[in-house]
């Protein structure tokens, strides 16, 4: 918990000046989008190479590999939850307020956890063949955290606003704001982001299905 939320008040007070946003509540804006992005990034990289790293335990009893890239997303998740119950409850200590909008959170942190599953279904699935997966994933995560709008108002990109939309994240992070802060503008992100989970969730089953029982052999 503790990282997460130290990584939350640095970016608060760095981007604050940088950016020169004065809203009140923008403490809970910055922690709202750094605490889906800390979840999504650790599970997702654990959970890319979880088929590999489990290489020795596959050797000795069969079982449905999606198994694997599922276990590093349940076992971040009690430190998810328990980073969003201390958001609710600070958020009027962070200009917030506490209002019928929570109801939407719930809702924002499934549309998470279901995205970085089946996107990690897919790469533990492409590592198995492509080892330097790993590599490219630490590089895309560094670029996307940038191009997602974690830690400053989408708005502030201008006409490079609307590319931004398309990113599968930018709708997470709306939707966990929409419930905890408040937001505009968010119902296509939100849509691009639920179409774009639904597609990886169809892509990455069809991949375990159809190379599961080859993974044992390539590692």
């Amino acid at each position: 918990m503790v990282v997460p939320l130290v990584q939350a008040l640095v970016l608060t007070v760095i981007f604050a000046r940088i950016t020169g946003v004065l809203q009140k509540d923008f403490g809970a804006y910055v922690l709202a989008g750094v605490l889906g992005w800390t979840y999504f990034s650790q599970s997702v990289q654990s959970a890319a190479t979880s088929i590999v790293d489990g290489a020795a335990l596959t050797d000795k009893v069969w079982f449905p590999r999606a198994i694997l890239p599922t276990v590093p997303l349940l076992s971040n998740l009690p430190g998810l939850l328990a980073t969003m119950t201390f958001l609710v409850v600070a958020l009027p200590l962070l200009g917030g307020s506490i209002s019928v909008r929570l109801l939407l959170l719930p809702a924002g942190v499934l549309l998470l956890i279901l995205f970085t599953w089946a996107l990690a279904l897919v790469l533990s699935a492409l590592h198995v063949y492509f080892r330097d997966v790993r590599y490219l994933l630490q590089a895309a995560l560094l670029m996307w955290f940038y191009i997602t709008p974690v830690v400053y108002p989408q708005r502030m990109v201008g006409k490079f606003s609307a590319l931004l939309d398309l990113n599968p994240l930018t709708g997470i992070v709306a939707l966990l704001r929409l419930a905890t802060v408040g937001a505009t503008d968010w119902v296509l992100p939100v849509t691009i982001s639920a179409v774009s989970t639904l597609v990886l969730i169809a892509i990455g089953i069809e991949v375990h299905r159809r190379h599961d029982r080859l993974f044992v052999d390539l590692l």
